[in-house]
């Protein structure tokens, strides 16, 4: 095929001239998932090793497993507005040298409140980053590719979950599967820990190989910058000129987004910020986090061996790849209201085995067992809960949290949204050791109701944001 041919072509397809670097821009945002995905689930593999090291009862060993999302709510509440001012690129430089410091100082804390805190640090981190990943995306993405290229942001969250769990099942083997076995003359979960300044490093690095926004170029009236931003990530064939023209008339008939833009209606907030707020709390209450912060917790206490319970755990992340990807194929041929949909429904027959799986469950202390056939119905109903959540609301949640809102509330409203999601988040996970300890299988009842709860509100509420433009959103 010639060169024009091939020109074309392309131009036909909608598809950039430089497809490959906006893949890596992409990518390249998404880090910061990657880093969210592993500095929120590498503390699975150290729960036990912290309670054994500090001695901390379950109540204050899920505060210091879920401190971090206070953290995060505070780091997506102020991304938003910090990205309007320093730019998209900048936010991620600091989002990587928060995670840096927060890997460092987890490796070495020297008390309990020391290592709660150094995980603040890095939750903030983690919202910065899914907040300033989604927009990033969102903004430099053309809108044919928009869904699968913001799914990138999810695809890294989950990838980052699967090297946590191999990480956590490669340290604790070399340590003889104990979490508190001698390495590199630390302790084992201290390693877990520690390792995440590798990617960190890795994150900080690339954010300088990728350009800043076209909408905050535009924003700063850097118009020349813009046009060569967007003539490497538009279709062939884009009127560069045309495009520079609505960003700028779309900017211009908007005001900086503030709280205060969000106000409206009988409700407080306007509805679309309400309906923002209810997919983020619901993507959390079915409880998907208890599988990634205490899978390993979890199956010791229904009778599985330590080291099998490492292995379970590397599993479900696998499967939540998996279903990852079957979302990012999917998510711009189906939209995201039946995506959502579909998951939700698999969610709630899934959690609904589990909580009566987990209901035979007896002893106590090292004394715990299960039927067989009930712990296979709990296994299987785990990673099936996984799979359905990683191809519905794993992914669409954040693709509709990055599209949804109307440009003029869009910052302060992703990071109302995004703050929601991490506090229910911190709920969920710092209540499940002390509800699991009273009734284990109530708890898998609760996440259940969530998730058919959540059926209704999709169907009612959520609007389809497949194949429109963010300045349609309007």
């Amino acid at each position: 095929m010639t060169s024009t041919a091939s020109a074309e072509h392309q131009a036909r397809q909608g598809r950039p001239p430089h497809l490959t670097f906006v893949v890596f821009i992409a990518a390249t945002a998404a880090m910061g998932g990657f880093l969210f995905g592993y500095d929120s689930a590498v503390i699975n593999g150290a729960v036990e090793g912290i309670r054994g090291r500090f001695g901390v009862a379950s109540g204050t060993l899920g505060t210091v497993v879920a401190i971090a999302l206070l953290g995060a709510a505070l780091g997506a509440m102020i991304a938003g507005r910090l990205a309007d001012r320093i730019g998209r690129i900048k936010v991620m430089q600091l989002a990587a040298v928060l995670f840096f410091i927060s890997g460092l100082g987890s490796m070495l804390p020297f008390a309990v409140w020391d290592l709660a805190l150094w995980r603040v640090v890095g939750g903030v981190a983690i919202g910065m980053a899914s907040v300033i990943a989604p927009a990033y995306i969102a903004e430099v993405s053309p809108a044919e590719y928009r869904g699968r290229l913001a799914s990138f942001q999810q695809g890294a969250i989950v990838l980052g979950i699967a090297v946590s769990q191999l990480v956590n099942w490669g340290v604790v083997t070399l340590a003889n599967g104990d979490q508190r076995g001698r390495l590199l003359g630390l302790e084992a979960w201290q390693i877990m820990l520690g390792i995440e300044v590798l990617p960190a490093l890795a994150y900080g690095l690339l954010s300088l190989r990728i350009p800043e926004s076209p909408r905050y170029l535009i924003l700063r009236g850097r118009h020349a910058e813009a046009t060569r931003v967007l003539a490497d990530v538009e279709a062939q064939g884009t009127d560069l000129k045309a495009r520079v023209a609505e960003i700028t008339a779309g900017i211009h008939g908007e005001h900086k987004s503030g709280w205060r833009d969000l106000l409206g209606g009988r409700a407080g907030l306007l509805p679309i910020v309400w309906i923002g707020i209810g997919l983020s709390l619901f993507q959390q209450l079915v409880g998907i986090n208890v599988i990634f912060y205490y899978s390993n917790s979890l199956w010791q206490s229904v009778g599985v061996n330590p080291d099998a319970s490492f292995f379970y755990s590397f599993t479900t992340s696998i499967i939540n790849i998996a279903g990852t990807v079957i979302a990012m194929l999917f998510v711009d041929r189906v939209g995201r209201k039946p995506l959502a949909l579909v998951g939700s429904v698999g969610m709630a027959v899934s959690l609904g085995v589990a909580a009566w799986a987990f209901s035979f469950r007896t002893g106590s202390g090292d004394a715990i067992h299960m039927p067989h056939a009930q712990g296979t119905a709990a296994l299987i109903a785990a990673h099936g809960f996984v799979l359905f959540f990683a191809l519905s609301w794993g992914v669409v949640v954040w693709v509709l949290l990055g599209e949804m809102f109307p440009g003029r509330v869009r910052a302060a409203a992703l990071g109302v949204a995004a703050s929601a999601q991490w506090v229910a988040n911190f709920a969920v996970s710092q209540s499940f050791p002390s509800l699991s300890d009273w009734n284990l299988s109530g708890a898998y009842v609760m996440y259940t109701v969530f998730a058919l709860l959540s059926i209704p509100f999709v169907w009612l509420c959520v609007p389809e944001t497949k194949g429109k433009t963010l300045e349609e959103m309007g």
